[in-house]
């Protein structure tokens, strides 16, 4: 199914970029006028002058052997050029993912467990995230801790571990910022349908400790709906990373790819959201597979359902 998906998504992306309006060949010579025998070198060197279907199969095959193509911008191999930025958006994607899970999770624990000032405090402050867009988030933190405060730099990726870390601190914090705000909704709707049911209530009548039961029986069951959102929101980070990679100037395939399409550099813009998709795909699976650790009612085959 992870690899018939991945199939399905590079030739979505493949056609979509096949049907888009303007000439190949006006894209490959930048719009300079040229003569046809250099027409027919690029038409046979980019097999345009083939079948839609033998374009995709070329390409595809070239993909699996992570060959590209050559970015038309920045006279460079693809790859390359990915692998020189993919680093800067495995770690934003990490840090974010983090802290998504940290606070998250217990925000949404700590508002199930004190229900009034506590619960609608907390209630308020996701509602406020929830509604704030990552740009606005990243505009209000660059100005507030960059500007006026100094604690921690605006711009760029940063030399050596603890510097990156302090440069990807503000991103990080932008692009989780809604996400935190779902999880922890999500964990205090799941924890409080749990504390509800019948088993914990007898639990609790029998004396067993609030920690016990809270580990046992109310954060096992919801463990499978948190699991779910946590897992669809961290995947879908890779995409929304390219809003603060560029509000942020960092050197991300994200923003890569926002310049990559503003120029039609195709290749780019095809590999790029090829990877994208996979990392969708994969992190996904990847929560599938965890079902199972985390309740082992819960059977593989049965765990999306």
């Amino acid at each position: 199914m992870l690899f018939a998906s991945l199939l399905v998504a590079s030739f979505a992306i493949y056609g979509a970029l096949y049907l888009a309006p303007g000439n190949p060949i006006a894209v490959l010579t930048g719009g300079r006028a040229v003569s046809p025998a250099t027409v027919r070198v690029l038409e046979a060197r980019y097999h345009l002058n083939e079948p839609f279907l033998t374009r995709y199969w070329h390409w595809l095959v070239d993909a699996l052997h992570g060959n590209f193509g050559i970015s038309l911008i920045n006279r460079q191999t693809v790859s390359s050029l990915i692998s020189e930025r993919i680093g800067t958006t495995a770690g934003l994607v990490a840090y974010t993912a983090l802290i998504i899970l940290v606070f998250g999770l217990s925000i949404g624990v700590l508002s199930a467990l004190r229900p009034g000032l506590v619960d609608n405090l907390l209630v308020t402050l996701t509602s406020v995230l929830t509604a704030t867009p990552s740009f606005v988030a990243a505009i209000v933190l660059i100005s507030v801790f960059a500007v006026k405060l100094h604690w921690l730099p605006a711009l760029g990726d940063g030399q050596g571990f603890t510097d990156q870390v302090k440069h990807l601190t503000l991103p990080a914090i932008a692009l989780a910022a809604s996400s935190v705000a779902l999880v922890a909704r999500i964990s205090r709707a799941s924890v409080r349908e749990e504390l509800g049911r019948e088993h914990v209530q007898t639990a609790t009548s029998r004396g067993l400790s609030r920690r016990k039961i809270l580990r046992k029986h109310v954060l096992r069951n919801a463990a499978i709906p948190i699991a779910t959102v946590t897992g669809l929101t961290i995947a879908s980070l890779f995409t929304l990373a390219a809003i603060v990679e560029e509000a942020f100037n960092l050197n991300g395939i994200g923003a890569a790819l926002v310049n990559a399409a503003e120029s039609k550099d195709f290749a780019v813009v095809q590999a790029i959201s090829l990877i994208l998709v996979a990392a969708f795909v994969i992190t996904n699976a990847i929560v599938d597979v965890l079902y199972a650790f985390l309740d082992p009612r819960v059977q593989l085959g049965a765990a999306a359902s």
